[in-house]
Order: C-alpha cells, then structure tokens, then sequence
C-alpha cells in the first residue's frame, strides 16, 4: 500500500492508512481546488470551499465541492476503494460523487409511493437507537425482524456502521443516499447473504439494477481480488440472477421495512418480486423462495 500511495498525487494520498473524517475531507477538496497547496494567495476566498456563500452548508455534516472537486473525488476515491475494499469512507464518498441524477430518480419513483412518501417525510433513521433489537428476537420464526436480528447476531454486525453522507448538496437528496445506505444491510437480511467479497458483489449486482447507482456497478471491478473459482460463479451464476431479479423486483427503496418487522419472509419475498439467489453465499433458512 505505501507503494502505490507514495505514486499517487498529495490529494489521493490524505488519510490513505485511517479513515477520512469532516475535517481532513474539507483539507482534501481544499487542496483539490488549489492549483498549489503552499500558495499564499492575496485573496483569502480561494482558501477555502466555504468563503463563497453558494459553498455554505446545507445540513450538518454537509461537505460542499465545485463540479471540479466532486470528480476529483470521484476519481480519488474510486480507486483507493479498488486499492483497500475495507475503505468505508472511500466506498461512501464514490457512492455520493458519482450518484448524480440516479438520486433525484429514485427520489421521484419514493413520490409515486405511498410507501415511499412517508419515509421521505417522516425521515427515519436505521441505528442502535432506534431500534428494539430486544423486541425484533421476541419476533415468530422466518418474520422479516426475526430474520434480521438474526443476521445481525450471526454476522456480527451493528446497525451503527453506515457513514453519513457528507457531499451531496440538497438534504432530501442526502437522505435517500443515507436511506439506502442505512437499509443495505435490510437487503442482507431479505436474501440472507453472507458478509463476505462473493456475496456482496452478487448484492452489488441487484442493487444497480434495482436503484441504479453508478458506484454499485463500479464496485464490480473488486472482483478480479476474488479466487478464480468465485469469479467464475460470480459472473456465470449471481450476476444473471442479480439482473433478473433486480430489474424484476419493486423498487427496494420505497419500501418502509420498519414497518413490516412481523411480516412473514416469504410473503415479503413474493411481494416485492424477489427470489433468492444461488446456492452457497446464504445463511440457511428453514424455508426458501426458488424462481419460478
């Protein structure tokens, strides 16, 4: 890694071993705006992203960039992300750079639903506070809460790991970015996947078809890290289902899950027009939904 990183330019070697907070992140696209790091240019205004009043923040934790810094960081983060797939700050940010008008569609289709509507009303938000883990276990076999308490406890996972989105500009767009992030580990549930390379890349997969992000479709380049055996069933097995099953599916966004903890699995499965995947990369259950 210190390699590859002394190679890179100084803005894509900030923060490289740890993760990237607010206050590196705004260090980061201020030298990506400067044409030198150690200029000491007359006019304070080009100092910093936040001098300028259509740079101020939109909501805490909102990070603004020029078109110029945003595909800088785009492009940084993209491959530092290929570089260490364990970079959640990294992954997060290409998400957010590379999103585009695909927020501003799946804002759209949560309109058309009613579903939809009141979450982006309501604005729920998906960590340990907010859920009733204790009351999720006390829920009947192969129910949706059931199933994910279930994968929380068997993956070691906790609600609290999703990173805050910092670099889309309007807020009701930010939160359908945070909402997705904050829902992904629904979809491990849904399908049971396993947390490692092979299934989250076969998740990866249905995510881009069903919601669009460019970032997931990216994200697929990881898999030349994979042995040559998962690669092949990642493309000839996962890949196909993910495409059929995805495009099939309802929208998985406007879905207010919070809402369906005691709904049966399997009648969740057949009603938003999913099926599980292959073999191999899922949590056994007692019951499966197979492709018609």
């Amino acid at each position: 890694m210190s390699v590859i990183c002394t190679s890179l330019p100084p803005i894509m070697r900030i923060r490289a071993h740890s993760r990237m907070n607010p206050m590196h992140a705004r260090s980061f696209v201020a030298l990506a705006a400067s044409p030198r790091s150690s200029s000491h240019a007359t006019n304070r205004k080009s100092r910093s992203v936040h001098t300028n009043p259509r740079l101020q923040p939109a909501y805490s934790g909102h990070i603004p960039l020029t078109s110029f810094e945003n595909g800088f960081l785009a492009v940084g983060s993209a491959l530092m992300s290929l570089i260490d797939t364990r970079r959640a700050d990294m992954v997060a940010a290409c998400g957010e750079t590379t999103a585009g008008p695909t927020l501003v569609k799946l804002r759209d289709i949560m309109l058309e639903s009613p579903e939809g509507r009141r979450i982006l009303k309501q604005m729920p938000r998906i960590n340990s506070q907010t859920l009733d883990l204790k009351k999720l276990r006390c829920l009947p076999e192969n129910t949706f809460g059931r199933a994910y308490v279930g994968w929380l406890d068997t993956c070691k996972v906790s609600p609290d790991s999703r990173e805050p989105v910092h670099y889309i500009d309007d807020p009701e767009l930010a939160y359908v970015m945070q909402r997705y992030r904050e829902t992904h580990d629904f979809y491990h549930a849904l399908f049971g996947f396993k947390v490692s390379a092979l299934p989250e890349l076969a998740l990866k997969a249905f995510e881009f078809t069903n919601l669009g992000f460019p970032m997931t479709a990216l994200s697929m380049g990881a898999s030349i890290r994979l042995k040559p055996h998962q690669r092949a069933r990642l493309w000839w097995e996962f890949v196909p289902w993910a495409a059929r099953c995805g495009s099939h599916a309802r929208c998985l966004l406007t879905v207010y899950w919070e809402e369906r903890w005691g709904q049966d699995l399997d009648e969740m499965k057949k009603e938003f027009g999913v099926w599980d995947p292959p073999a191999g990369i899922t949590i056994p259950r007692p019951s499966r939904v197979d492709f018609p």
